[in-house]
């Protein structure tokens, strides 16, 4: 009788232990992770996005300088057409990069295209780097993430 008693303790403690296994496993709760940062600039509709180093990396983001040419005594600026972006309403744009991880979308008036060089009659000064590669994700990080 007493192993018939042991019997039945070990099998309800068995039971309980393998039902216990079966809970949801208590998991703490993480940091919560932003690859971008936005914020607002004060008197826009702009965000300032600041990237994390990992972000930027996964982006495989690409810089390059306005140039300023001449051209028939005319000066002009000049980017790459890759770094043009449109919004939803036709106005142009290009993401420019004010210091390392940190971008402003800045809008631009185009005078001409002429083959992969944009010719801008409005935009950013000569020297300033703007995004030519992962322009297009970081529009759509500033749309989709738009804190409020």
């Amino acid at each position: 009788m007493k192993y018939i008693n042991a019997l039945i303790v070990l099998v309800l403690l068995s039971g309980s232990l393998l039902l216990s296994a079966c809970a949801p496993a208590t998991v703490p709760e993480e940091e919560e992770f932003k690859p971008v940062t936005l914020e607002p600039i004060a008197g826009t509709d702009l965000n300032r996005l600041t990237l994390t180093e990992k972000a930027a990396e996964r982006l495989g983001l690409e810089t390059v300088p306005v140039v300023a040419q001449q051209v028939d005594g005319v000066d002009q600026l000049a980017i790459p057409y890759a770094a043009l972006l449109y919004d939803s309403s036709g106005q142009a744009w290009v993401y420019v990069n004010e210091s390392p991880l940190v971008f402003v979308r800045q809008t631009i008036t185009v005078d001409s295209i002429e083959g992969d060089q944009v010719i801008l009659s409005e935009g950013p000064e000569a020297g300033t780097n703007v995004v030519t590669l992962g322009a297009t994700e970081l529009f759509g990080s500033e749309e989709e993430f738009e804190e409020e």
